[in-house]
């Protein structure tokens, strides 16, 4: 059985992992080399856990417990030597998370399964020098931004791992209620980032013609597919519209569709003018400094207003 759970970074992604979890009274070590991040990533929980509550999506007696649940470790080997389960967060540099997993490989306990947060580095990749016998025991569990409020968690099953343990995995993340997919093909981007970066593509691509405003390409995902998408899977969408019409229009439509092979030049252009979006004020919408937390918080506050939603559906 899975208790004691070890997060390896705690950054963006890792603090809210780590924070998940501890909300589901699981006992949470975190270890991160960069200072920084060791440093802020109580407060960083903590601010989260309260606007949870701001919201009635948690109790307001429940942040102490949660966070009385995390210990933070300046040494690796200490974060580590009571792990059940590992799930690590670091840069997506596959040298870096080789290097990482052969040195858990080494430290961890025997029975300690070993995870990457990565959707686009490949599982054989990241354990090419892991022992055979430990192979058994690592698989990617990707989460998606922000971590504490998605529910998708995708879970690698390539036949590396007996049944028992992924199963083990599976119910894990079942119990601090999230949404476990099973990834069967070790493929770039698991499921929801390809998904997600098709459609990004066409976005993009639409923009750069000229075809639509940023305003209304916004606005037309949010109140049309978007909309659907939110309670409607696009197989039971396609179901309900029927098959036949579906196959017409794709007949019609595919071909043109934007094929790129590469990132959009609209999106290159934007990241060489050093417009990143929210960190830098700027992307394809302006973000003035001081409306960028209520940005955030509104972000936030929609995702809780879809948790609760989703809760009854």
């Amino acid at each position: 059985m899975i208790k004691n759970i070890s997060v390896i970074g705690a950054g963006t992604m890792g603090h809210g992992i780590a924070g998940a979890f501890a909300m589901y009274n699981y006992k949470v070590s975190i270890y991160d080399r960069n200072r920084k991040n060791h440093e802020n990533v109580i407060e960083e929980i903590k601010i989260e856990l309260e606007f949870m509550a701001e919201e009635n999506y948690i109790e307001k007696d429940k942040i102490y417990p949660t966070l009385s649940n995390i210990k933070i470790f300046s040494n690796l080997e200490e974060a580590i030597k009571n792990a059940d389960y590992v799930i690590e967060a670091i840069p997506e540099v596959l040298e870096l998370k080789q290097e990482l997993f052969n040195k858990l490989d080494k430290i961890c306990p025997q029975h300690t399964i070993i995870t990457s947060n990565t959707s686009s580095l490949s599982l054989s990749k990241l354990m090419e020098h892991i022992s055979a016998e430990r192979k058994k025991r690592i698989m990617i569990c990707h989460w998606y931004n922000p971590a504490h409020l998605m529910p998708i968690i995708e879970l690698s099953y390539f036949g590396n791992m007996p049944e028992e343990i992924f199963s083990d995995v599976y119910s894990l993340y079942l119990n601090i209620e999230k949404q476990p997919i099973t990834v069967k093909k070790d493929i770039s981007g698991m499921i929801a980032n390809r998904m997600l970066h098709a459609l990004a593509r066409e976005v993009f691509y639409l923009i750069e013609i000229d075809a639509v405003s940023p305003e209304d390409i916004e606005k037309t995902l949010k109140y049309g597919p978007g909309f659907r998408g939110a309670t409607t899977g696009i197989l039971e969408s396609a179901d309900l519209g029927g098959l036949d019409i579906w196959c017409t229009v794709e007949d019609n439509l595919f071909k043109e569709l934007n094929g790129s092979k590469k990132a959009s030049d609209l999106l290159k252009q934007k990241v060489n003018n050093g417009k990143l979006g929210l960190k830098t004020d700027e992307g394809f919408f302006k973000y003035p400094k001081d409306t960028k937390e209520k940005i955030k918080k509104d972000f936030f506050r929609r995702l809780i207003i879809q948790l609760k939603a989703s809760k009854n559906y």
